[in-house]
């Protein structure tokens, strides 16, 4: 019924004046007024609203089917949610990512936004639901407890692969640095003291085999959520469903998808149960971890420029200082350090909404939904630019690097075989109180030749394993 610019809907509790241009409904608006949360609707993540789509759309093919849909109320609610899926009227789905409810807020939205659209398909206005109503019709042989979950992971599935692409731009800017670096000799450090030589190129191969271990990590973690409960109704017994429903909709939402999805072999189990999203969860808390550690070695690495290591130039992306004029800060590997720490944040919160579950329904899957997309958009968002404003640009300071190589104690260790052990020691002891190169002392002494000594610290003598020589007493 029209009222000027809304239309009355109504529902269990009453009715309410529902914006006339809106195609939300009556349960979406007072989802506005009780869950005036964090002011961030669910369109920010716009994989969550296709699969809404892609659900939706599944059921409808499925029911018509089996003969519960005419075929024009499915061919109206199908469009419907190709337009969605198309991009189109995200703006619609409004409901705060944060809700109680266990999703039903979500799930409604959905209903009644497509429900609005496929009426005007019909020809009919928003609000005439007498011709197609949001939970008998879009709705039909579903529930919040089935359709919530399964778009979660169709959506996370989504997801995860996006942020595998962006992880391959970074590992593959990284092995270009490793290649661009291979000749580049540097002491290696542990407990950031000297240890023994290495290569720069060495050093940033580190990065991208990381990151490619944990490409794999993620693609498996994906074959967990494939695994879905669509048909379990209320609470997995597959109530108000048609017997085929749950293995004909699972192939019906494969199609559309793309992902090849399994029916859970024990629905009521697959209802209750978040065990794929904690180990999602827990697999980009490792992302993290592993990022910001390599984050935290580009800052330190890059310090300086006079009074820090200083072994390679960051590109300066801005001035870094109010108060300290040509003061150039390491500001993007400090954006992916606190991304880090959120990610890690975002696995605690999950773990707590998933031990929160209880008996047949965690009702707290829309603050894990919220907590993996950040995650992974955050973490997707990260790797890009980490590796287009950072790693891209990053060069090797060259004089430096040799320098430190020169005047380190570590390079004694590479010396033992050719000097001997009680020579290198005294020469590591005379280093450290005259304040000499070992390079200088060993040639002083005449252990030696300048010859003898560029060959041994040449970087392929010195990062590899070779055959050891009899050593010199």
């Amino acid at each position: 019924m029209l009222s000027g610019t809304h239309r009355i809907e109504h529902d269990l509790l009453g009715e309410r004046a529902v914006p006339e241009q809106a195609y939300y409904g009556i349960h979406t608006l007072r989802a506005l007024h009780n869950f005036a949360i964090t002011g961030t609707p669910i369109s920010i993540y716009p994989d969550l609203i296709n699969a809404l789509a892609c659900v939706k759309q599944a059921a409808a093919i499925t029911n018509q089917e089996l003969a519960l849909l005419d075929e024009s109320t499915a061919l109206a609610i199908v469009k419907a949610c190709t337009d969605i899926r198309s991009g189109k009227l995200h703006e619609h789905f409004v409901v705060d990512v944060i809700q109680g409810g266990a999703g039903t807020s979500t799930n409604m939205n959905a209903n009644e936004v497509i429900a609005n659209i496929a009426l005007e398909y019909l020809g009919h206005q928003r609000g005439e639901y007498q011709y197609l109503h949001p939970n008998e019709h879009v709705n039909l042989s579903q529930s919040t407890n089935d359709v919530y979950p399964t778009a979660l992971k169709v959506a996370t599935y989504m997801g995860i692969f996006q942020l595998v692409d962006a992880m391959e731009v970074l590992r593959q800017a990284f092995q270009a640095k490793a290649e661009e670096f291979k000749d580049d000799l540097k002491m290696g450090r542990t407990q950031l003291q000297d240890a023994v030589p290495m290569t720069l190129g060495q050093e940033f191969s580190t990065y991208a085999v990381m990151l490619a271990e944990d490409q794999e990590r993620l693609r498996e973690a994906a074959g967990l959520i494939r695994e879905i409960n669509l048909g379990a109704t209320a609470i997995g017994t597959g109530i108000n469903a048609h017997p085929d429903y749950a293995r004909l909709v699972c192939g019906h939402l494969s199609e559309i998808t793309g992902i090849p999805l399994l029916t859970a072999p024990n629905l009521v189990e697959a209802t209750q149960d978040v065990g794929s999203f904690v180990q999602l969860s827990g697999v980009l808390k490792r992302v993290a971890v592993k990022l910001s550690k390599t984050c935290n070695d580009l800052r330190l690495l890059s310090s300086g420029p006079r009074a820090g290591l200083g072994e390679i130039n960051l590109p300066s992306m801005q001035a870094g200082s109010s108060i300290m004029p040509g003061k150039v800060n390491p500001v993007i590997p400090e954006v992916v350090n606190q991304i880090a720490f959120e990610v890690i944040g975002n696995d605690i919160t999950v773990s707590f909404a998933a031990e929160a579950g209880q008996l047949q329904l965690n009702a707290f899957e829309p603050i894990i939904a919220h907590s993996l997309f950040k995650s992974i958009t955050h973490l997707r968002n990260g790797c890009l630019t980490l590796a287009e404003h950072c790693v891209n640009g990053i060069t090797a300071n060259r004089d430096r690097l040799r320098a430190i190589v020169e005047n380190s104690i570590g390079i004694v260790t590479a010396l033992n075989p050719y000097i001997g052990y009680g020579n290198a020691t005294e020469v590591a002891q005379e280093a450290l109180l005259t304040g000499k190169s070992v390079y200088q002392l060993v040639l002083d002494k005449g252990l030696l030749t300048k010859l003898q000594l560029d060959e041994i610290l040449q970087p392929t003598m010195l990062t590899s394993p070779r055959i050891p020589v009899p050593t010199r007493e």
